[in-house]
């Protein structure tokens, strides 16, 4: 219907002016009248019961309004133990305030709400409240004999295919083998922007809650279960995301919070969580995984097995694809996988960015690259040799696969062929240099989504759906697909999002949204062409009488025939001799399982690491990395390429720093600050570049996308790993890389 334009373009941010001089407004900045504030008081017991709450002295304070507890909240409002939101696993989940009992450390157990926020945080910290302690466990170790195999009961969880051919016997006949356990800690997803939420109060019951979410529906479809509204009483709003990374996937207790203080109170009310309160909701779980990995004489793969075993809560199942991801990625016939959860007295675990595939990723290419060394190939020739040409695991080719272009195109890019393969080998002066790789792979998914569009007289196109922009430039990319569809300069097309009060879309996760939205987009703005397209066959004299909407193509604000490029009618003119003050349209998009169906459907990439390690003190540098990512067609090069070094920070910090430490006497994390849990800063971060591979893929979606998101963080973690074997000879198995495990 179009000529490409805009789509692929290196197109810089049109939400970055907002941004940059703070008109942008988030969660917990919208000033509305009448405004009250809560402070969370959380709990500094790991298990146990609250056996009083001295409200009524803090009541006593004037400007103080309330202190909601379980003492008087259950009579209240509430919701059914079973409920659970869009993204829940299985389970009950979690009911802030709903009874006196304390099942993990930082848990809220009271909201004091007051006039002023100074005063509500010396309310909150002048409040007495009784517990009855009792024993906890936090320790994974603790649990290893005690893990079960989940159930079904979350959205995009798939059990672990069953074993195909004979692992043990391939096991007993390979020529080389290794087997070993890997580790990493809790990881905490520590945003930029603290969780928040500004209920506002429209009265007569009436609210609009201004919340930091990742999916404003998810988010009113809790609040209106719980409470009772209609979704007319209850708007939810989030216009822009200081970061989520999967943490706003779920509605969080500051939200029910707020919520439930408005509705009390009969006035507009603010919850924010401090910076400690971050670490009581949600995380990469810890997890144990066990790898054994066998060869045949030739260096192909005779058989893979991989066990995952990590924590949840007590009443929840939280669960990840940890394990599925090497059934897959490599040639193998001869396979095993296993899954377990253990309970804990923690939080429950929250998908953080490519949940499973992070985790199971790690583990699958450090034992890959150990591999490599046993069999005495090159890591690279290793994989190559056990390329994958379809899913085994569901027995089906890929949609479209371009992996081994990452591994040629990112190793002679990245100089892969200077790498002397013996271990501490390769030196800088006194720093031992060292090569690694690792590979990756992500689901391609699409979900349902709607949007809507409006073109008025002057020519300007306004295009919403109730999607979010967590950062990632969903803002961006929308206003390019809709000005390429309709034709339009960037500057004549606005996309809104985040609304409840817009077209529904899916909470942004996954790496779906540019496939689920952007398709939304492109058929309503293909439907608003057709809309136009009959306009202006009604004009006097209109050279597009009798023509189909394959017949024309919209260009530079017009509408044209294909054939004849000089025919054509201005889209102003359209709605002035139309009479019309504007021509809307709307349209869903959902995937088409029947294309999709024979197919397995993913992105993948090629991580290269250079690192540098001072052979006395151990410090480890990440000097170089470059990801090669192949994920369909990219939208814009400039914001995809900016999702990928965020991927590679993050990988950084996921390697060499990033750990929550418990300490299982209090069953608390201890390092819950900026201060103490530790991620990269400038000096950390060296030089990146990122490969894009373009695929053509139509089987995906009818734009050709993957999502970039979550793929461009796979690999780094392992890839820094085996680069710092290859500088020091010592193999880590554990992340974080610390110093001590160096020496």
């Amino acid at each position: 219907m179009s000529t490409t334009n805009h789509i692929g373009k290196p197109t810089s941010r049109v939400d970055g002016p907002a941004k940059v001089t703070g008109s942008a407004k988030y969660a917990a900045e919208f000033q509305v009248p009448n405004l009250a504030y809560g402070w969370v008081i959380s709990s500094p017991i790991a298990k146990g019961k609250i056996t009083k709450v001295h409200a009524e002295e803090v009541l006593a304070i004037p400007g103080v309004l309330e202190v909601f507890s379980h003492e008087n909240v259950p009579s209240l409002a509430w919701f059914d133990k079973n409920y659970k939101d869009d993204v829940a696993p299985g389970g009950s989940p979690f009911r802030p305030l709903h009874n006196n009992e304390i099942m993990f450390s930082q848990q809220p157990i009271a909201l004091v709400v007051a006039d002023t926020l100074e005063l509500a945080r010396y309310a909150a910290s002048v409040l007495r409240i009784d517990y009855d302690q009792q024993e906890h466990d936090t320790n994974i170790e603790n649990k290893r004999d005690e893990g079960f195999e989940p159930g079904r009961g979350k959205t995009g969880w798939m059990p672990p295919p069953p074993p195909r051919g004979n692992p043990e016997k391939a096991w007993d006949d390979s020529v080389h083998r290794i087997e070993q356990e890997y580790v990493h800690g809790t990881q905490h997803h520590n945003p930029m922007e603290l969780f928040g939420t500004t209920v506002e109060w429209r009265g007569d019951g009436k609210i609009t809650a201004y919340d930091k979410t990742q999916g404003v529906v998810n988010v009113q479809n809790y609040l209106t279960k719980i409470f009772g509204l209609s979704k007319d009483d209850c708007r939810v709003i989030n216009l822009y995301m200081g970061g989520g990374f999967g943490s706003g996937l779920r509605p969080q207790y500051s939200v029910f919070l707020a919520v439930l203080a408005s509705l009390e109170l009969k006035r507009s009310v603010r919850v924010t969580l401090t910076r400690q309160q971050m670490f009581s909701f949600g995380h990469r779980p810890h997890t144990l995984q066990y790898m054994k990995l066998g060869t045949n004489p030739d260096g192909t793969l005779a058989t893979l097995q991989h066990h995952a075993l990590h924590e949840t809560s007590q009443f929840e199942d939280y669960t990840e694809n940890v394990v599925n991801w090497s059934g897959m990625l490599y040639q193998c016939d001869n396979v095993k996988l296993g899954y377990q959860l253990t309970k804990l007295d923690v939080f429950t675990p929250q998908d953080m960015r490519a949940p499973g595939a992070a985790t199971g990723s790690f583990a699958l290419e450090v034992a890959m690259d150990e591999m490599a060394y046993a069999a005495g190939l090159d890591p690279l020739d290793f994989r190559i040799r056990n390329y994958a040409e379809k899913d085994q695991n569901l027995d089906k080719p890929f949609s479209s696969k371009k992996l081994r272009d990452c591994y040629h195109l990112g190793a002679a890019k990245f100089g892969w062929d200077k790498r002397n393969p013996e271990p501490r080998s390769m030196r800088d002066g006194n720093l031992l240099v060292g090569y690694g790789m690792a590979g990756g792979v992500w689901d391609a998914s699409q979900q349902k989504a709607a949007a809507k569009a409006s073109l008025t007289m002057d020519g300007k196109l306004l295009v919403t759906s109730a999607t979010a922009d967590i950062g990632t430039g969903t803002y961006t990319i929308m206003t390019q697909i809709a000005a390429e569809y309709m034709g339009l300069p960037l500057e004549a097309v606005t996309f809104k999002l985040g609304d409840t009060d817009m077209p529904e879309a899916p909470v942004q996760g996954g790496s779906w949204t540019a496939a689920s939205v952007g398709t939304a987009v492109k058929n309503t703005c293909e439907a608003l062409g057709e809309k136009l397209l009959k306009l202006a066959q009604k004009m006097e004299g209109s050279p597009l009488k009798g023509a189909s909407i394959e017949d024309v193509q919209f260009v530079n604000g017009q509408i044209r025939l294909r054939k004849d490029p000089n025919e054509a009618v201005v889209l102003r003119d359209v709605l002035q001799a139309s009479g019309e003050d504007k021509v809307e349209a709307d349209s869903s998009a959902m995937p088409n399982m029947i294309k999709q169906q024979p197919y397995s459907m993913h992105s993948h990439n090629a991580v290269f690491v250079e690192v540098k390690v001072d052979e006395e003190l151990g410090t480890v540098h990440v000097t170089r990395v470059l990801n090669a990512v192949a994920a369909g067609r990219i939208i814009n090069t400039k914001t995809a390429r900016s999702q990928v070094l965020g991927s590679i920070v993050w990988g950084i910090s996921m390697a060499m720093m990033e750990e929550t430490v418990m300490d299982h006497k209090f069953g608390r994390y201890m390092n819950h600050n900026y201060a103490e849990y530790h991620i990269p800063v400038q000096a950390d971060v060296h030089d990146i570049e990122v490969l894009f591979v373009e695929e053509e893929d139509d089987i995906v979606n009818p734009l050709g996308v993957k999502g970039i998101g979550e793929v461009g963080l796979l690999g780094v973690a392992a890839a820094i790993t085996n680069a710092v074997y290859h500088a020091t000879g010592k193999r880590v198995r554990e992340l974080p890389i610390m110093l001590d495990k160096l020496l």
